[in-house]
C-alpha cells in the first residue's frame, strides 16, 4: 500500500501541489467490484484546500487517473456502520450518498480518523460522524516545534505515529550533503553494512558532545534565572506605579464627564432655541397677511382696474398663505388655528362678494346686449312692411353682434375666477351655470335674428311668410342678484314656399317660389346663394371660436384636444348639470374640463345647428343645386375648424350640419336619376337631344366650378358615375322607345353630346365613360349609315349581295356571270336602272330623309352626310370590283363616276 501511495503522489498529486495524507482501497457497495483509491489529500499552496479525490485505473490497467473530487466542505456525514464490529462499509454524504465497501477495516479506520482530523484542523462546519468508534475521534495531540522535524510540522497530525511513516523527498540540501559524505567514504555503496556502522558510531561521538556541551552550559542557565527574578521585581514595581496613577485619572475622568454633560445640556437648549425660532419665524413669515391685503379683500373696488389688481394679489396672498405646508405639529398651536379661521372666513366673504359682483356684471352686459338687439331690430318691427324692401333701405348687412368688448371687461377678472375655482368651486360652478343661461338666450336671439335676414336675402320675397315684423323685445325686469331676465320674442318666421308644379325641361332640380319661375333662377341667383352661405357660415366661425376661447381663459379651462371616447358628462341644453358623474364643489380632471368646454359651447349655442339645418333646407326648396355649393363650403369650414381642434364644438356640429349637407346632395343625385327614368319622348316629334342629357351637362358644368380646388371631390367622382351611368342607361332606353326617331340616331346625337361635353369639362374620372361615348356615337353613326344607303341603289345591292352568295357557295368568281340570274345581260339590266339622274335624285331623297330624322342643336348633319358619301364611294368601288372579277372584258360599267358621287353630294348639300 506504501508503494501505492508514493506512486500515486508522485504520478498525480504532486504536479497538481497536493499532498497525499491517507488512502483507502474501495469498492462500491452491491455491485461488481471495480477497485479503486479514495484520497485525503490538502494542497500545498495557502489556502489551504482540502478534498477527497477517487482515483481508479485505466482501462489498460498500466497507470492510475483522476475520477473525481469532492471539496471535504461538502461532506455532511461520515457514516461508518457500526462502531462495535469490525465492518469495512462506509458511507460518505455530499450533494448524494455514496456507499463504499474497504478492502479491509484497517484502512477504513484510519481514513475515518483522517477525515476527522482534516475537519478538526481546516475547516469551521463540523462533519457529522456516525456510528464511528470514539478511540478514532480524538483530540490532536500537541506538540512542540523541537519535537517534529519542519517538514512534518505541516502535516496534518503534528507529532502521530503516522507522521514519521511518511514519505518525505529530500531537498536539494540534503541530497548535497549525502553525496559529500558518500563522497569521504569509499565504500558506501559497495559495503553499505560497513557504511551504517561507520555513521552510527559518528552519531553516537556527536550524542557525547552534545550532552558534555549540555552539562557544561549549566552555569550558565543559572546566571540567566537570576536576571529573570531581578526583572520579575522591576515588572512588580512598575506595576504599583501603574496603579496610582490609574486612580489619579479615574479622578479626572468623573470631572470631565460632569462638564461634558454640562456642555451637552448647553448645547441642547440652544439648538432647541434656534430651532424654536425657526418655527415662529417660518409661521409669521408665511401665514401673516399684510393689512392692505385684508382691506383689499374686505372693501376692495371690483368694478375699478386698480380695484382688480389689488383683489387679485390679496387673493394670490390669501391662498398662499392658506395653502402653506405646516410642519408637524403646527396645526395644535391655538395661534395657528385662529389665523387659519381668520383666512377661512376672509376667503368666504371674498368668495361671495366676487360672486355677486360677477353676477351683476353678466346681467348687465346681457341687458345692454338685448338692448343694442333691439335697436338693431327696430326698423324690421313695424308691421306690414314688407322685408326684403326694408332691408334694401336700410343696408342691413349680415353679420352677427361682437362681443369683444363684454369679454374685454370680462377677462380683467380672470385670475380672480381661477382663485374662486381653486378656492371655492361650489361658487364657481353657480358663475358658471348663470354666464350659460345669460348667453344662451342672447345668443338665441341674436343668431335666430341673423338667420332671419339671411333667408330674407336668399328668397327676396315675402309674399309667402308671416310678418317678421311682429317680433318686439320688451325687457321686463331682472330678478334679484339671480339676474333672470325675462321677454317675450316671437319664433322665428317660417318660409313657406309653394311650387308651381312646373318642371324645367324634365327637371325638378329648381322650384318656384312665390313670385318667381323656374327660369329666373339662372347662375346670378346660385352665385348669390353661395355668398350669403358663405357669409353665414363665416360670421359662425368667428364668433364661436371667439366664446370658446373667452370661456377657456375666463374659466380657466383645458381647451387641448381630448381623447376620443373620454366624454363622461351629459349634454343639458335645458339647464341641468354639466356632468352626471361630478361632485359640486369638487374641481374636474382636465379630461373633464375639455369636455365641459364643449357642453358650454353646446349650451350656449344650442340654437346654431337648427337654424342652419333649417337654412339648408330652405336653400334646397330653393334649388336643389345649391346642395353643391352648400357642400363644398360646408366641407371646407369643416376641414378648417378640425385643423384647430377635432374635438371642438364648432367642429362637431358643422360636421353634423355637413351630415345634412350630405344627404341633400345625395338626394338631387337620386332625384335626377329617377327623372331620368321617368322621361317620356312625344310621339309625333323628333326625340333630339334628351333633357336629362342637357341637365348632366348643366350639372357637370356647374360642379366643375364649384368643386375646383374642393376638399370633397370625391363626393362628387361618385355622383359623376351614379349620373352617367344612368344618362346611358337611360339613353339607350329611350332610343329603344323611340317611334318618330330611328334608334341610331337617338343614340349617336345623345352620345356625341355627352362625348362632347365629357372632352370640353375634361373630368378625370369620366376618362373611361369619355371612351365609350365616342365608340358608341361612332358604331351609332356607322350603323346609321349603313342602314341609309342600302335605299338610294337597292336592286344594284340586292343583285351583288346574291353575286357575293354564290361566291360564298363555292363558284368561282369567274364563273358567276354564266349563272342564268347573275349573267352579263342580268348586269347591265340592272346597272341601267341606276343612270346619273337617279342616283343624284335618290341621294337628294337620302338627304332630306337624314335633315327630317336630326335634329339641328346637334348640327351633325354634314358629319352624317360626309360619312354617307364616303360610304356610297366604299360601296361603288366595291361594286367595280366585283364586276372586275366575276365579269372579266364584260366592259360592263357603273354609269356614273366616283367623280359624279363627289359632284352630286356636294351639289345637294349646297342646295340645302
Amino acid at each position: 500500500m506504501t508503494a501505492i501511495k508514493h506512486a500515486l503522489q508522485r504520478d498525480i498529486f504532486t504536479p497538481n501541489d497536493e499532498r497525499l495524507l491517507s488512502i483507502v482501497n474501495v469498492c462500491k457497495a452491491g455491485k461488481k467490484k471495480k477497485n479503486c483509491f479514495l484520497c485525503a489529500t490538502v494542497t500545498t499552496e495557502r489556502p489551504v484546500q482540502v478534498k477527497v479525490v477517487k482515483v481508479k485505473k485505466s482501462d489498460k490497467g498500466d497507470f492510475y487517473k483522476r475520477q473525481i473530487a469532492w471539496a471535504l466542505r461538502d461532506l455532511a456525514v461520515v457514516d461508518a456502520k457500526d462502531a462495535i464490529k469490525e465492518n469495512p462499509e462506509f458511507d460518505l454524504h455530499f450533494e448524494k450518498i455514496y456507499k463504499w465497501v474497504a478492502s479491509s477495516t484497517a484502512e477504513k479506520n484510519a481514513f475515518i480518523s483522517c477525515i476527522w482530523k482534516l475537519n478538526q484542523r481546516y475547516l469551521r462546519k463540523k462533519i457529522d460522524f456516525v456510528n464511528v468508534s470514539s478511540q478514532l475521534l480524538e483530540e490532536l495531540p500537541k506538540v512542540t516545534e523541537e519535537s517534529v522535524p519542519s517538514g512534518e510540522n505541516q502535516s496534518v497530525t503534528g507529532g502521530d505515529e503516522e507522521a514519521g511513516d511518511e514519505y518525505q523527498e529530500l531537498n536539494a540540501r540534503e541530497e548535497q550533503d549525502i553525496e559529500i559524505m558518500m563522497e569521504g567514504c569509499e565504500y558506501a555503496i559497495s559495503n553499505a553494512e560497513a557504511f551504517a556502522e561507520r555513521l552510527s558510531r559518528e552519531l553516537q561521538v556527536l550524542d557525547g558532545a552534545n550532552i558534555q556541551s549540555i552539562m557544561a552550559s549549566e552555569k550558565q542557565v543559572n546566571i540567566l534565572m537570576k536576571l529573570l527574578d531581578e526583572a520579575l521585581k522591576e515588572v512588580d514595581q512598575i506595576e504599583f506605579k501603574l496603579s496610582s496613577y490609574e486612580e489619579m485619572l479615574q479622578s479626572v475622568k468623573e470631572q470631565m464627564d460632569q462638564i461634558s454633560e454640562s456642555n451637552h445640556l448647553i448645547h441642547l437648549s440652544n439648538t432647541n432655541n434656534v430651532k424654536l425660532l425657526s418655527e415662529i419665524e417660518f409661521l409669521v413669515n408665511h401665514m401673516d397677511l399684510a393689512k392692505g391685503h385684508i382691506k383689499a379683500l374686505q372693501d376692495g373696488d371690483l368694478a375699478a382696474s386698480r380695484g382688480i389688481e389689488a383683489c387679485t394679489n390679496a387673493a394670490d396672498a390669501l391662498l398662499q398663505c392658506m395653502n402653506v405646508a405646516l410642519r408637524p405639529g403646527h396645526d395644535m398651536l391655538l395661534a395657528v388655528k385662529q389665523q387659519q379661521q381668520r383666512f377661512g372666513d376672509l376667503r368666504e366673504h371674498f368668495a361671495r362678494r366676487l360672486a355677486s359682483h360677477l353676477n351683476n356684471v353678466f346681467v348687465q352686459q346681457f341687458t345692454q346686449a338685448l338692448l343694442q338687439l333691439y335697436n338693431r331690430s327696430y326698423f324690421l318691427s313695424v308691421p306690414g312692411h314688407d322685408q326684403s324692401s326694408t332691408l334694401a333701405q336700410h343696408s342691413v348687412e349680415l353679420t352677427l353682434p361682437n362681443h369683444h368688448p363684454f369679454h374685454r371687461d370680462l377677462l380683467r377678472y380672470a385670475k380672480l375666477m381661477e382663485w374662486l375655482k381653486s378656492t371655492d368651486y361650489g361658487k364657481y360652478e353657480g358663475l358658471t351655470k348663470n354666464y350659460m343661461d345669460y348667453l344662451s338666450r342672447l345668443y338665441e336671439r341674436e343668431i335666430k335674428d341673423f338667420f332671419e335676414v339671411a333667408k330674407i336675402k336668399m328668397t327676396g320675397t315675402t309674399k309667402e311668410s308671416k310678418k317678421f315684423g311682429q317680433r318686439r323685445l320688451s325687457l321686463v325686469g331682472l330678478h334679484g342678484s339671480s339676474g333672470k331676465l325675462t321677454g317675450s320674442t316671437s319664433s322665428l318666421n317660417k318660409l313657406s314656399v309653394q311650387s308651381s308644379g312646373n318642371r324645367r325641361s324634365q327637371s325638378s332640380s329648381l322650384l318656384d317660389m312665390g313670385n318667381m319661375s323656374a327660369s329666373d333662377l339662372d347662375v346670378a341667383d346660385r352665385t348669390k346663394f353661395d355668398k350669403i352661405f358663405e357669409q353665414v357660415l363665416s360670421e359662425l366661425e368667428p364668433l364661436c371660436l371667439a366664446e370658446q376661447d373667452f370661456i377657456s381663459k375666463f374659466f380657466k379651462l383645458q381647451q387641448h384636444q381630448s381623447m376620443p371616447g373620454s366624454v363622461t358628462e351629459a349634454d343639458d341644453p335645458d339647464g341641468g348639470t354639466l356632468s352626471r358623474q361630478h361632485n359640486p364643489g369638487t374641481p374636474l380632471p382636465v379630461s373633464s374640463e375639455k369636455d365641459m368646454i364643449r357642453q358650454m359651447m353646446t349650451k350656449i349655442f344650442r340654437c346654431i345647428e337648427p337654424e342652419l339645418n333649417n337654412l339648408i333646407a330652405l336653400g334646397d326648396k330653393i334649388d336643389s343645386f345649391n346642395s353643391l355649393y352648400m357642400l363644398v363650403k360646408m366641407s371646407h369650414h369643416v376641414w378648417t375648424a378640425q385643423n384647430v381642434d377635432p374635438a371642438s364644438f364648432l367642429s362637431t356640429t358643422l360636421g353634423n350640419v355637413l351630415v345634412t349637407v350630405k344627404r341633400n346632395f345625395d338626394k338631387c343625385i337620386s332625384n335626377q336619376i329617377r327623372q331620368m327614368e321617368e322621361v317620356k319622348i312625344s310621339k309625333k316629334s323628333k326625340v333630339g337631344i334628351l333633357p336629362f342629357v342637357a341637365e348632366f351637362e348643366e350639372f357637370a358644368g356647374l360642379a366643375e366650378s364649384i368643386f375646383k380646388n374642393a376638399e370633397r371631390r370625391g363626393d362628387l367622382d361618385k355622383a359623376y358615375t351614379k349620373l352617367i351611368r344612368g344618362v346611358f342607361v337611360n339613353v339607350e332606353k329611350v332610343a329603344n322607345e323611340s317611334q318618330k326617331t330611328p334608334r341610331d340616331v337617338v343614340m349617336m346625337e345623345n352620345f356625341h353630346h355627352i362625348f362632347a361635353t365629357l372632352s370640353r369639362l375634361k373630368i378625370s374620372c369620366l376618362e373611361a365613360e369619355k371612351k365609350e361615348a365616342k365608340q358608341k356615337y361612332t358604331d351609332h353613326l356607322q350603323s346609321y349609315v349603313i342602314y341609309s344607303l342600302g335605299q338610294p341603289l337597292e336592286k344594284l345591292n340586292h343583285f351583288f349581295e346574291g353575286v357575293e352568295a354564290r361566291v360564298a357557295q363555292g363558284i368561282r368568281e369567274e364563273e358567276v356571270s354564266y349563272q342564268l340570274a347573275f349573267n352579263k345581260q342580268e348586269l347591265r339590266k340592272v346597272i341601267k336602272e341606276y343612270p346619273g339622274k337617279e342616283v343624284k335624285k335618290g341621294l337628294d331623297n337620302l338627304y332630306k330623309k337624314v335633315d327630317k330624322h336630326l335634329c339641328e342643336e346637334e348640327n351633325l348633319l354634314q358629319v352624317v352626310w360626309h360619312s354617307m358619301q364616303d360610304e356610297f364611294i366604299r360601296q361603288y368601288k366595291h361594286f367595280e370590283g366585283l364586276i372586275a372579277r366575276c365579269y372579266p372584258g364584260s366592259g360592263v360599267t357603273m354609269e356614273f363616276t366616283i367623280q359624279d358621287i363627289l359632284d352630286y353630294c356636294s351639289s345637294i348639300a349646297q342646295s340645302h
